[in-house]
């Protein structure tokens, strides 16, 4: 389907790719990783036609489509969150647009209907609820829906685009850090919705169980070359590593023969009667095909952080703590205690208040109502993005950092930079000249080389390359304070969390125990609440063994209790009625839609009159569903102890 061939690209001096080629065919599941610069970027812009090889050849089967998430921006207007998720083409955006103008303005009415016919012709309406139902998944409300987009954070313009991808399914997927934006369960929906996506995927994440999960293929881009391994990233790093040690001991044998062989040379090469054998062995080394020594990624860098002082056994506490914001309340009444040494991460949907909580504990916030108290030596650090605003624009980024309270030898604070990708020359670029995502890793190192013993952290692994994961998972290993964060990257929690706070609608459940054991026992939960809730429904406050006796009824009743039981009867009868005819006309006008969206492709048809015709079915349809849910609920309204009669 998409074929890079000997491809090579160069910026100034610098080779990015020599000779490369890459095969996507359709349906596979392709992870991009490497080190930062390798060139991850820069091989999606070529692919995407954004830039052009200087040697080689980039080429896309005819009729294929190919849609692209870029990792931070894109664009955001008037139009709704819905109509973003469905402008799934330019000229369906377009449609829109026209559609919106004259809705609002006026105008040409023979436009406007051209618009609404054509609107029709390619499916607009269909589009509609498999678009409500993805973003549904990625956490959207269904008030947002009509929000325009321009009025949402630069994240939720981000997720409304990856919902525009995932409806338009091109037959290409590439994807630039799609779980950037995305809280832990939007990440779990949008990884299972993934699983069955019918095109072919090629991703670049730092998230390894988000590939883990995924990717079938992993391509590692690294000193110019692509190296293509079979299985998900875990298989890589076995087959890498792998490679390498076969690699070095092969290069290490051919160096102790080049060694063996130079040595003779040099020793006989002034004897007449051994010059021709030197000058022999001097020409097999020449002829020699040699083994390059593997470069492999940067080490893992190990370095020892400075400790905080030691606070007392109780950290901090917040009791009974209400926070609104306006008439929004996020919190009533809440409690939350942190031990020394305990490492909480805070998970639950997007909303749920995991980010307010943090701030309250920093106080980034007021305590509206309730104590925030803070145990004893406690020294507060809070890593998130407006800390970026405490660093100095005049200032190197190595003077930044050397600037800290707690005074680092030099090489330490070099060392640490590097860790988190300020390498050779990025340690002496002023503060002010630095992205959003460099002035984020900047504060982040701050905090790591003189820490507080409560550490608070909102998604510190953003703008981070795996070696770099790596690296502050192993700086809070060795950190001896306590810490509470939110993340959404599962192995980074993995390595850390030693207890779970689940919150949702402002209640917060803990659990005293890793990820793992936190999922065991919700899941758990979950399924008991289920069991539960089929008891109910069998009976109100019985076992369904018991539910499954009949009830004993009263010896006597009078003539107005059957009265009103025979007319509750009636009423209930008539309901279920009305439920199934209303069932039976969404089948008819679901499988009416199907029909004309097929008739739309026929030759011959009239594309503007079967548009009109789908558009009405659609619009039929959603007003059964309306009616087929308020008559459901009046239906569970009337169920009763009557019921059982």
């Amino acid at each position: 389907m998409l074929t890079l061939s000997q491809v090579s690209k160069s910026y100034g001096a610098r080779t990015l790719f020599e000779d490369v080629s890459l095969q996507v065919n359709l349906g596979e599941r392709i992870g991009l990783v490497g080190p930062n610069g390798a060139g991850k970027s820069t091989l999606l812009s070529l692919i995407l036609g954004q830039n052009e090889p200087d040697e080689g050849s980039v080429a896309l089967e005819r009729g294929r489509t190919v849609g692209f998430l870029p990792q931070e921006t894109a664009p955001a207007g008037e139009e709704t969150i819905l109509q973003l998720a469905t402008a799934v083409t330019p000229e369906m955006a377009s449609l829109q647009e026209a559609i919106r103008h004259h809705e609002a303005h006026g105008g040409n009415e023979d436009v406007y209907h051209e618009a609404l016919d054509r609107f029709a012709e390619l499916g607009g309406h269909l589009l509609e609820p498999k678009a409500k139902t993805i973003l549904g998944g990625l956490a959207f409300r269904e008030s947002d829906f009509h929000r325009p987009a321009r009025t949402m954070s630069g994240g939720w313009v981000m997720r409304a685009h990856l919902a525009r991808l995932l409806v338009a399914e091109p037959d290409l997927l590439i994807l630039d850090e799609p779980t950037n934006h995305l809280d832990l369960e939007s990440l779990g929906w949008f990884r299972d919705y993934l699983q069955d996506y019918p095109g072919a995927i090629l991703m670049i994440s730092h998230d390894r169980d988000f590939l883990n999960h995924l990717v079938g293929t992993i391509v590692d881009i690294a000193h110019g070359r692509l190296r293509r391994y079979r299985g998900n990233y875990e298989s890589y790093l076995e087959q890498k590593a792998a490679d390498e040690e076969r690699l070095l001991a092969a290069y290490k044998n051919q160096q102790k023969e080049i060694e063996r062989l130079q040595t003779f040379a040099d020793r006989f090469r002034a004897k007449a009667s051994k010059a021709s054998q030197a000058q022999a062995k001097l020409k097999q080394i020449e002829r020699m095909e040699k083994v390059e020594a593997p470069l492999g990624d940067e080490k893992k860098i190990r370095f020892s952080f400075p400790q905080p002082p030691r606070s007392g056994q109780r950290v901090i506490t917040l009791k009974d703590v209400d926070h609104a914001y306006g008439e929004l309340v996020v919190y009533r009444g809440l409690h939350f205690e942190a031990q020394r040494g305990d490492r909480t991460v805070l998970v639950g949907p997007n909303g749920a208040g995991k980010s307010t909580l943090l701030k309250l504990l920093a106080a980034a916030l007021p305590i509206q109502k309730g104590e925030r108290d803070l145990g004893h030596n406690a020294k507060v650090g809070y890593y998130s993005q407006n800390r970026v605003e405490m660093l100095d624009p005049k200032r190197t980024v190595l003077d930044e950092v050397l600037a800290c309270d707690r005074p680092v030898p030099e090489q330490t604070a070099r060392t640490v930079l590097g860790a988190f990708l300020f390498r050779g020359d990025d340690a002496y670029k002023r503060v002010g000249v630095l992205s959003g995502g460099e002035k984020s890793r900047l504060a982040l190192v701050k905090l790591l080389l003189d820490p507080p013993n409560l550490l608070l952290m909102d998604e510190p692994t953003t703008h981070l390359d795996m070696a770099s994961i790596d690296a502050l998972i192993h700086a809070l290993k060795q950190f001896e304070g306590t810490l509470v964060f939110i993340s959404h990257d599962v192995y980074f929690i993995r390595a850390l969390a030693t207890s779970v706070l689940h919150i949702s609608a402002g209640k917060p459940t803990p659990y005293a125990g890793d990820y793992q054991y936190y999922l065991d026992k919700s899941k758990a939960s979950s399924e008991k609440a289920a069991l539960v809730a089929g008891e109910k429904m069998a009976a109100p406050g019985q076992s369904q063994a018991k539910a499954a006796a009949p009830a004993a009824k009263p010896a006597y009743k009078t003539k107005e209790q059957k009265r009103a039981e025979a007319e509750a009867r009636q009423l209930r009868s008539q309901r279920k009625k009305e439920v199934a005819a209303l069932e039976a006309e969404i089948a008819r006008l679901e499988t009416l839609q199907a029909e004309l969206a097929a008739r739309l492709a026929e030759p011959g048809q009239d594309p503007a009159a079967v548009g009109r015709e789908l558009a009405e079915a659609a619009q039929a349809a959603s007003r059964a569903i309306r009616a087929w849910e308020a008559a459901t609920e009046a239906l569970e309204a009337l169920a009763g102890p009557a019921e059982n009669d």
